[in-house]
């Protein structure tokens, strides 16, 4: 909403009836939190026989669905609306709109649980409806202000969105086949995502916070490591499991591995909130190596690369910015409790094992993904528990 006044275009206040409806980054990150621990919850209880779901999409490709156009996309969500703001300096989404965008999240994940009692496009429809919404709400300012550079975001969400895309018309029969391709993708696209802003930020964030002058990013092993990243995922989308994928995968790999240097990950060890951003990007390049260790070792299974990339590299990453951004934007220290610094420890440890372990321990898989799935829910419940007050409560005033 808008008036004219003395030929200006002056924003009219939007409603803001609480603090989770001030900033974009506040409803999303604590659906995020809520949300992840439900459903890897659920999903435990299907690995352990104590859920046998049946509905639109089956158990396994529910969890990979939802830890991935759910947990994911609500975190991306809640950054880019608060990112673009700041970029921008005009606002994204605040009030009422913002609650019924989140909403709309909501209606998404409800859907595919409500399947079985919908007509049967009902559940695409439903979740498919969020990432147009919000892509178009990031576009308006970027197009206002000819913000250029960050151009790129509206692009990969819609890359994002056709991956999902491709999942639900695999599961409504017009693409068969295609729900792998849309999640291996949509993998990809996120890992893209995190290539783009931590290249930005993590050099940035670590040179502030040690004071070390030093530190630098490489533009030219930044533009590598994504172009690379973008054509790994045409590839996943034309010719998934390919040996020129794998190749790829190999070369991103290393291309991401080689732009960190320069970014001053040993002088974060003292800081969690810098060093949990450098070990959850430490996973990226695990992860696309892995890929690519297929080349020489087809029977590898690739769901343990898929997982250094989820497990690893989002699921850590998500929690880390969620955590720096809520303090930043609440006006509060970048500085985490001891229970946060514990949360750090358990989503680390949680990846480790679920990469490793079924490598070292073959005969105890099961037990090894319950254990670690439990530590992943250990470390956002207690996320849940720290920010939840931090995130419905108003920004602190400035001293």
């Amino acid at each position: 909403m808008s008036l004219r006044l003395f030929g200006e275009i002056v924003p009219r206040a939007v409603p803001v009836p609480c603090a989770l409806a001030e900033k974009g980054f506040r409803p999303f990150f604590l659906l995020a939190g809520l949300f992840g621990i439900l459903s890897l919850f659920v999903w435990l209880l299907v690995l352990s026989g104590g859920a046998r779901p049946s509905g639109y999409l089956d158990a396994t490709y529910w969890h990979a669905h939802e830890m991935l156009f759910g947990f994911a996309v609500a975190v991306i969500a809640g950054f880019l609306l608060t990112a673009v703001g700041n970029w921008t300096q005009r606002e994204t989404l605040t009030g009422y709109p913002l609650l019924a965008l989140a909403a709309l999240w909501v209606l998404g994940r409800a859907g595919l649980i409500a399947a079985p009692l919908l007509p049967r496009g009902a559940p695409a429809v439903l979740d498919l409806a969020f990432l147009p919404v919000l892509i178009v709400v990031l576009a308006r300012p970027l197009v206002a202000t000819g913000n250029r550079r960050n151009f790129v975001m509206p692009a990969v969400l819609f890359m994002l969105f056709l991956a999902n895309l491709a999942t639900h018309l695999d599961v409504l029969g017009v693409a068969p086949g295609f729900r792998v391709r849309g999640v291996l993708v949509g993998v990809d696209i996120v890992v893209l995502v995190i290539l783009i802003i931590a290249g930005r930020v993590f050099p940035m964030f670590t040179r502030n916070a040690t004071g070390v002058r030093s530190i630098v990013s490489h533009p030219v092993l930044d533009g590598l490591a994504i172009g690379s990243m973008a054509l790994l995922a045409a590839l996943d989308a034309a010719v998934p499991d390919s040996s020129s994928t794998r190749a790829v995968a190999g070369f991103a790999g290393v291309f991401a591995a080689l732009r960190t240097v320069g970014w001053g990950a040993r002088y974060s060890l003292r800081v969690p909130l810098l060093w949990i951003l450098h070990v959850g990007y430490l996973w990226i390049p695990i992860g696309l190596l892995l890929r690519a260790v297929s080349l020489l070792a087809p029977t590898f299974s690739r769901s343990l690369a898929i997982h250094a990339l989820t497990a690893g590299a989002i699921s850590t990453l998500c929690l880390g910015m969620m955590s720096r951004v809520a303090l930043g934007h609440t006006g509060r220290l970048l500085s985490v409790p001891p229970t946060m610094v514990a949360s750090f420890v358990l989503v680390t440890l949680s990846a480790l094992l679920r990469v490793a372990g079924p490598l070292v321990l073959p005969n105890a898989t099961l037990a090894v993904l319950v254990v670690s799935g439990g530590m992943w829910m250990a470390a956002f419940t207690l996320f849940v528990f720290v920010y939840a007050p931090i995130l419905l409560s108003p920004r602190q005033p400035s001293s």
